[in-house]
């Protein structure tokens, strides 16, 4: 499977800096078996017909979903991120169409809504989350999907295992930190969260759309 390993476009790191979901480090594999487990149950609990992945990298999860017999589709606003999809979706005989060129800003109902929106490992990486989670709030129908890395325990593990010494352990493309208490308050004026759950290093939120009261 193609991974971004770090290139940037337009200033912009993209997709995953290495391939988590294939490394032989075993401290790494515990930790993305955490963050799979904890995706998996919430996808698990929404049960949903559509699954739009808005940041959706180079197509990992948008595959594994279409091999569950789940009609998911993926967006990225890196035209190249999305070049790698549609190879990796080539090399598995999936349908590279699944997958489109897309800023978050740019979501429409008309074309991304879906029953469950997820959006894992996205908004550190925007200048402006508030924006970004107001146009979720425009294809939320019914469940989304938040992960963020948890801070400032992230850039603690990086340091510990000698990454990213000279940025004091910030993964390059990072341009938000939140705790589990800042992004829950974040997201909350946009979305109602009823489930918050801390795969280790990360935060993950299972929301609705807010309530009418």
């Amino acid at each position: 499977m193609k991974v971004a390993g770090g290139q940037a476009e337009d200033g912009i790191v993209i997709g995953n800096t290495y391939d988590k979901y294939g490394t032989r480090n075993l401290i790494a594999r515990r930790m993305v078996q955490g963050f799979e487990g904890a995706l998996t149950s919430l996808v698990a609990k929404v049960k949903p017909t559509t699954v739009h992945e808005v940041g959706c990298g180079e197509g990992y999860w948008v595959m594994r979903w279409l091999r569950q017999a789940i009609d998911a589709r993926g967006t990225d606003f890196s035209a190249q991120i999305i070049g790698m999809a549609k190879d990796n979706a080539r090399g598995q005989g999936m349908d590279p169409g699944r997958f489109a060129v897309r800023s978050i800003y740019e979501v429409t109902p008309e074309h991304d809504s879906a029953d469950l929106i997820v959006c894992c490992e996205v908004m550190e990486h925007l200048e402006e989350p508030q924006r970004a989670l107001q146009a979720l709030q425009r294809i939320v129908r019914s469940d989304l999907i938040i992960s963020v890395p948890r801070e400032p325990l992230w850039r603690v593990l990086n340091l510990a295992r000698g990454k990213y010494v000279s940025a004091l352990g910030n993964t390059p493309g990072h341009l938000q930190h939140w705790s589990r208490r800042g992004i829950v308050s974040l997201v909350s004026q946009f979305f109602d969260v009823t489930e918050t759950l801390s795969p280790l290093p990360w935060t993950m939120l299972h929301c609705k759309p807010k309530s009418r009261r």
